[in-house]
């Protein structure tokens, strides 16, 4: 529902940035040269950069995989417990609009948290605000459990543990997402996050599969499971060392509504991250077809509560395969224009899946839309936090949590509200559509994110 540089297992020896930034106040977006980033005033000129390290030094490294870990192992729980949550939902009331709700009740308390959330991960230690919505998490699983196996038919109490987990979840983004950027050199960010979003892309194929199977053993089984997982994340954030997730922000100085709202400033100051976090929740807004699975499964494609999970698990598959590409191969040039690139073909797979009559093609189109959607969440999340100064990470990551909420939660009730409006199939070829249009318009209206080039020529602003 994000700078402190620990090199893996030893130093490699910096080396100067060749197109060092320069200091003083920001051009104009009509006088920018191609491919670059405005550096504000105040900004320190950062002329070196450590040499990025390979993903096998990235992965012998104990704090990175502590950290996979709890990626792992929360992406795990959360995703069998979101099949099983959509599909007993839609079970009980035969009504596409009950899973937008249920992703509704999701968005508000992870939006109405969002700014304390992140103040808290700016001022506290950010493993131990984690491990507090984690704990949550296991609670509201728990009580999943508890109401399935009491075979309650009603959905009113779906809508309340749904609002609960969504108002856990609002702690457990802004707090885990900076570690990894605290953990390795900035110079390998990119690549150390497509490990993580591989890792969390895995679990999204097992999670939904996995719940698919205990479902049919019993009701209560996915959220069980789904609670096992996350209470051992728990464990591992604990393990990860303290000056990892110390906070940047004395926790000593009275907190002040200008503090909390500092990330807000930050992103509406930052042209090119406003361009790229917007343009995630736009276009998964209208092109999100996840909520809409258990239609699918039940209505059009006829496969039962196992293919649900098969369906559900397939845009992980797409994911992990890119992802596993993106960490042998980062993306070197062109990081702007791939951006929108990437949106557009989201959109032009999320028209095919509407338009599938076949299992088969189904999931492939679901597994390519995502394979799209997993570049476009590798570039938003390393341009984060190469923007974003350390000490305003957990406020940034909270506000960015709210962009990214507000496109899979709120895009599930968007998708919910339009299928029962004009029908499921319309809905999801209409809001592929309108992602390629959002794409397009973007590059417009953005100059300035499309014209990123290299990770390397994009260095942290100041408000």
């Amino acid at each position: 529902m994000l700078t402190v540089a620990l090199v893996t297992s030893r130093r490699l020896p910096r080396k100067r940035d060749s197109n060092p930034p320069l200091p003083g106040r920001p051009h104009p977006e009509a006088r920018l040269p191609p491919y670059r980033v405005p550096v504000q005033t105040g900004t320190p000129e950062r002329a070196d950069a450590a040499e990025p390290v390979s993903a096998r030094e990235l992965l012998a490294d104990r704090v990175v995989m502590l950290l996979i870990g709890v990626e792992l192992l929360t992406s795990l729980g959360t995703s069998a417990t979101a099949t099983a949550l959509g599909w007993q939902a839609y079970g009980r009331a035969h009504d596409p609009l009950v899973l937008g709700l249920i992703g509704l009740a999701e968005f508000v308390p992870a939006a109405l948290l969002a700014l304390p959330a992140g103040h808290a991960a700016d001022r506290h230690d950010r493993r131990w605000v984690a491990a507090l919505g984690m704990g949550a998490t296991v609670l509201v699983a728990a009580a999943l459990a508890a109401d399935a196996a009491a075979g309650d038919t009603r959905v009113w109490p779906l809508y309340l543990l749904a609002f609960a987990g969504g108002a856990a979840d609002a702690f457990i983004g802004p707090a885990v997402n900076p570690l990894i950027a605290a953990a390795v050199p900035p110079a390998s960010l990119s690549r150390a996050i497509a490990i993580s979003f591989s890792a969390f892309q895995c679990a999204f194929v097992a999670g939904p599969v996995v719940s698919g199977l205990l479902q049919q053993a019993g009701a209560p089984g996915p959220y069980l499971f789904g609670a096992a997982a996350t209470a051992l994340a728990v464990i591992l954030i604990a393990l990860v060392p303290g000056s990892i997730g110390k906070a940047h922000v004395g926790g000593e100085e009275q907190p002040t509504w200008s503090d909390a709202l500092a990330g807000v400033r930050f992103i509406l100051s930052a042209r090119a991250l406003l361009g790229a976090v917007s343009l995630d929740l736009v276009a998964v807004l209208f092109g999100g077809v996840t909520a809409l699975l258990p239609v699918f499964a039940r209505d059009i494609l006829h496969v039962g509560a196992i293919g649900n999970g098969i369906l559900r698990a397939a845009p992980s598959v797409g994911a992990v395969a890119m992802g596993v590409l993106l960490s042998a191969r980062p993306l070197r040039r062109r990081v702007g224009s791939t951006l929108f690139v990437v949106v557009g073909l989201y959109g032009m797979c999320t028209i095919v899946f509407g338009l599938s009559r076949s299992f088969v093609l189904s999931a492939i189109a679901l597994a390519a839309l995502a394979g799209a959607d997993m570049v476009s969440m590798l570039l938003r999340a390393t341009l984060a936090p190469l923007l974003t100064p350390p000490a305003l990470r957990g406020r940034v990551g909270a506000v960015e949590r709210v962009f990214i909420g507000a496109s899979n939660e709120l895009g599930a009730f968007e998708s919910g509200v339009a299928a029962a409006l004009i029908g499921v199939v319309p809905a999801v070829v209409l809001g592929g559509a309108a992602s390629i249009v959002v794409a397009g318009l973007w590059a417009w209206r953005f100059p300035s994110l499309r014209r990123v080039d290299r990770f390397e020529d994009v260095h942290p602003l100041e408000l």
